[in-house]
């Protein structure tokens, strides 16, 4: 074997080359690319969502479930003989809550009934006495036309006499006589007109009495009628459809007039009173279409409107309004309450009590002409 054969078999086989590894920094390139992408696009996103939707599109979390619930309270002090609804129970508008015992106001209206039929037994009787001074009024009357008969007849007996007693016919006693008994008949006639006259007077005084009596009746019809209201309000009754809640009222318990038994809160007539920043409500107006997120109820959203805009801030409308006229003012944005409709079904209600927590977005796209800046502008052009 030669020397050139014996240097082949004693060499290395040779083997394929491996494939080469592109730079670390091509790799990271790469994926900054793809990255720097994602985020243009999410960017752009972003950008045509804010444009079209986003800017227009207000929104708090300040914003929670209202409704105008009643306060039940009783007209009437009393003891309360039963209470006819449960915590939390639906009841309808008229129907019973509680029953406070109303003895001495039954009592109080049959007082008032017996005072009305005095006053009217009053009445009768003048009116009986008015009938009685008819008739004697009739009889004064007949009493003065005799006197008045009698009083001519003495007078023209009293000339015929003084004509005969001036021929010498009758002695001057006869005259003397007659002049006498014209007199008397003058008398007795002044005193039948003085007896008819005071009866007249005691009619107009029995009309009185007749008036007084029925003043009285009505006077005593107007107690009976508060009687009877105070008697009737013995029974509380709910004055809207709702819920029972806060139910503090019971069996035995002496409650005063105005004192608070229980609410019911009408639970078909849910809101929302959402507190946003003055810089919010300036495109917003009612009608406007609002998306709704409860806190109670996760992963929902609800639809809603905006129903109206209070006329001030709450600041405005504290027990103690702020006075910044005292030298140490501090500016804080205010908050403005806005009450929002909720545009759903009975079924979602049922589930919404109020005090959840909410979180408003008011959509005023409808209203961005309306933007003082723009209706600015406008009038600039």
């Amino acid at each position: 074997m030669s020397s050139s054969q014996s240097a082949d078999t004693n060499a290395a086989p040779v083997t394929p080359s491996a494939t080469p590894k592109p730079p670390k920094n091509q790799r990271l390139r790469t994926i900054g690319s793809g990255l720097l992408i994602a985020v243009l696009i999410a960017g752009g996103w972003w950008f045509y969502q804010y444009k079209t939707h986003g800017q227009y599109v207000q929104s708090t979390d300040d914003a929670y479930v209202q409704a105008d619930a009643v306060t039940v309270a009783p007209k009437i002090s009393g003891y309360v003989e039963e209470v006819l609804v449960k915590d939390n129970q639906d009841v309808k508008a008229g129907q019973p809550l509680v029953r406070i015992d109303a003895r001495d106001y039954r009592a109080q209206v049959a007082q008032a009934k017996a005072s009305i039929d005095v006053a009217q037994a009053n009445a009768e009787a003048s009116r009986a006495q008015g009938h009685e001074q008819d008739a004697a009024i009739a009889q004064a009357k007949a009493q003065l036309s005799a006197a008045q008969s009698q009083a001519e007849f003495a007078s023209a007996e009293m000339r015929r006499f003084a004509a005969l007693v001036q021929t010498g016919a009758e002695p001057a006693e006869q005259l003397a006589i007659k002049r006498n008994q014209e007199q008397q008949a003058a008398s007795q006639l002044a005193a039948q007109r003085a007896n008819l006259q005071a009866v007249e007077r005691r009619v107009s005084a029995i009309n009185a009495q007749v008036k007084q009596a029925l003043a009285q009746a009505e006077s005593a019809q107007a107690q009976r009628d508060a009687a009877q209201v105070n008697a009737d309000a013995a029974v509380i009754t709910a004055s809207t459809d709702g819920r029972v809640g806060d139910r503090t009222v019971r069996v035995g318990q002496f409650v005063q007039q105005g004192t608070r038994l229980m609410s019911v809160v009408p639970m078909d007539k849910l809101y929302i009173s959402a507190n946003f920043k003055e810089t919010q409500i300036g495109p917003m107006r009612a009608g406007q279409s609002v998306d709704i997120r409860i806190d109670a109820l996760p992963g929902t959203r609800l639809k809603g409107h905006v129903e109206s805009i209070a006329p001030g801030t709450g600041a405005q409308f504290s027990l103690i309004p702020p006075q910044n006229a005292t030298g140490n003012f501090t500016k804080i944005v205010q908050r403005v309450p806005v009450r929002i409709a909720l545009d759903v079904d009975a079924a979602t209600r049922q589930v919404l009590v109020p005090g959840l927590s909410v979180v408003v977005e008011v959509n005023t796209r409808e209203a961005a002409g309306n933007r003082p800046e723009t209706v600015s502008a406008k009038g600039a052009q």
